[in-house]
C-alpha cells in the first residue's frame, strides 16, 4: 500500500490546480486547471503534461472555475479517458464554461492570427469547442455526501466548500481509512444565495488555498459602495463597466442590486449583463436548490426572483454586445472576464477606457501579469488587442465580494479540526500569501504545514 500527491499547478501560484495522487499503483487527479495570468504561467498549458494523460485513471474535480477545470478537453485531447467526477452544480457550469473556454480560444486564434501579434504562425487554440464537448461526456454527477469508489482502493465524498455553485472538498479515504482533504478553494461566511463552508474535524492530511493567506477582506458595506458607484454614473452620464466572472461574482451581484431595489436606493438605469456563460449561469444558480441558502430558499419561496433586478437585460447576441459601444450611458455593463484577460470586457474597455465619464468597477481578485491588475496599478494607457489605449476612466474596486476566504476565515474553519492533520500543503497562493499562512498556522495550532513547489512530490 501507498499513496503519494505531487503537485502538478497551483504551487507557489494562484492558478492551474492540478494535484496528482497516486493511490496503489493508480493515478487519480484532483482538478484540471488552466494557468492564466502571466505570459510565462499561460505557457504552462502548452507545454506537455506531466504525466502521460493517458496513465491517470479517474479525474476529481472541486468545482468549475476555469483554473481548475479548464485543461479538461485539453487531458482528454491528449489521450485521458477515465471517469471525471463532480458535483451536481459543477456538473451544470461545466456545461456552460468549458464549451465557452474553447469558443473563446478558437476567437483568440482567429483574432491573432487577423491582426498577427501572436509569435506562433499560424496561431492556434489549445482545445477546440468540440474538444469540450468530448471531454464533458466523461462527467459524472455525485450529490454531497455520497460516497463513491475511486481508483487504488479508495472511496471519497464530496463537502460543501461555500465557494461558488457546486464547490466542494474532496474527502478521499485510502485503503488503510486515512484521509486526505482537498479543499478546492475555500469559500467565505454568510455571503448570498449559496451554502457557507461545512465544518470538517479530522483529515490525516490537507490540502489547504491559500489566495488571501497574508489579508483579511475589508469590511465594507457592498450595497454603499454600490449605491454610491451607480448614483456617480447617473451624474456623469457615463457607463459603469464591470469585469465580473461569469460564475458567481455576477449571481452575487445581480443579488446585491436586487436588495438596493427593494430598499429604494438603486437609481434607474439599464443594466446589462454582457456574457451568454454568465446568462447561462444565472439561471443555473436559480434553479440548483442542493446549493442555496436559507435566505435564497426563502426568497424563493415567496415567489421572488433575487437575481433579476428591475432594468435587467441579457445579452447573447454578439452584434448586440457590440451595440453596446454606441449606447450613452448611464448604464451598467457586466461582462467576463473578471480579470479582463480576455471575452467580451476587453471591447468595452477599449472602447470606454479613454472617456473620463467612464468607471470601471473591479469585484474581485486580479492576478498578477493580467490586464485588471495593470489597471488597478495606475497604468496611464495598456494594450488590448494589440492596439495603445489611454486610461482616463475613474476605477473603483469592492473588495468584500471574494468569493475566497480571508485569512481570519481560513483559521476560523481550521479551528474546527479536533487533531492536527500530520501535514498541511498549502497551494493555490502566491508565495508571499503562504508564507504568511504557513507561520499563522504554525503559530496558532502548532502543525507542519508545507509549500510544494511546481511538480514536487511527497509520501502521504
Amino acid at each position: 500500500m501507498s499513496q503519494t500527491i505531487r503537485f502538478l499547478g497551483a504551487a507557489q501560484t494562484v492558478t492551474g490546480s492540478r494535484h496528482l495522487l497516486t493511490l496503489n499503483g493508480k493515478r487519480v487527479l484532483v482538478d484540471c486547471g488552466l494557468f492564466q495570468g502571466a505570459r510565462e504561467l499561460r505557457e504552462r498549458n502548452w507545454q506537455p503534461f506531466m504525466v502521460d494523460p493517458a496513465s491517470i485513471d479517474a479525474v476529481v474535480l472541486t468545482h468549475a472555475h476555469t483554473d481548475h477545470i479548464g485543461y479538461l478537453p485539453k487531458l482528454v485531447v491528449e489521450g485521458f479517458r477515465g471517469p471525471v467526477y463532480c458535483t451536481i452544480g459543477t456538473l451544470g457550469l461545466a456545461k456552460i464554461s468549458l464549451p465557452d473556454s474553447g469558443r473563446l480560444q478558437e476567437e483568440d486564434a482567429r483574432r491573432a492570427n487577423k491582426h498577427g501579434y501572436s509569435r506562433h504562425r499560424p496561431a492556434l487554440p489549445l482545445y477546440t469547442e468540440r474538444d469540450a464537448f468530448a471531454a464533458l461526456k466523461l462527467l459524472k454527477p455525485l450529490h454531497y455526501h455520497e460516497f463513491h469508489d475511486l481508483p487504488g482502493k479508495a472511496t471519497f465524498r464530496y463537502i460543501p466548500a461555500g465557494h461558488i455553485l457546486g464547490s466542494a472538498y474532496a474527502e478521499i479515504y485510502f485503503e488503510n481509512g486515512e484521509r486526505i482533504l482537498m479543499s478546492g478553494d475555500l469559500g467565505r461566511y454568510d455571503t448570498p444565495i449559496i451554502r457557507d463552508p461545512e465544518v470538517v474535524e479530522f483529515a490525516e492530511y490537507l490540502v489547504l488555498e491559500s489566495t488571501y493567506g497574508d489579508r483579511l477582506h475589508p469590511h465594507e458595506d457592498v450595497l454603499d459602495i454600490l449605491e454610491h458607484t451607480f448614483r456617480d454614473a447617473v451624474e456623469r452620464g457615463g457607463a459603469v463597466l464591470v469585469p465580473s466572472f461569469a460564475i458567481g461574482r455576477t449571481q452575487e451581484l445581480l443579488y446585491a442590486m436586487h436588495q438596493l431595489q427593494d430598499q429604494g436606493r438603486m437609481p434607474r438605469l439599464p443594466i446589462f449583463i454582457d456574457s451568454p456563460m454568465a446568462t447561462s449561469t444565472t439561471e443555473l444558480y436559480a434553479r440548483t436548490s442542493e446549493d442555496h441558502d436559507s435566505d435564497m430558499k426563502l426568497e424563493i419561496k415567496e415567489g421572488h426572483d433575487p437575481l433579476h433586478p428591475a432594468g435587467v437585460r441579457f445579452v447573447r447576441d454578439a452584434n448586440e454586445s457590440k451595440a453596446l459601444n454606441s449606447q450613452q450611458g448611464p448604464m451598467v455593463i457586466i461582462s467576463g472576464s473578471g480579470m479582463a484577460n480576455g471575452g467580451r470586457i476587453t471591447h468595452h474597455l477599449k472602447h470606454r477606457l479613454g472617456d473620463p465619464k467612464t468607471t470601471v468597477l473591479f469585484t474581485g481578485y486580479q492576478a498578477e501579469g493580467t490586464l485588471g491588475r495593470e489597471l488597478l496599478e495606475g497604468s496611464e494607457s495598456v494594450t488590448i488587442h494589440g492596439q495603445d489605449v489611454p486610461v482616463r476612466a475613474h476605477l473603483a474596486k469592492i473588495s468584500a465580494l471574494s468569493a475566497h476566504a480571508d485569512y481570519g476565515e481560513i483559521l476560523r474553519w481550521l479551528a474546527n479540526f479536533k487533531e492536527a492533520p500530520r501535514r498541511t500543503f498549502l497551494v493555490h497562493g502566491e508565495i508571499e500569501a503562504q508564507e504568511a499562512l504557513r507561520q499563522r498556522i504554525v503559530d496558532g495550532f502548532g502543525w507542519d504545514v508545507a509549500i510544494p513547489t511546481w511538480g514536487e512530490e511527497a509520501t502521504l
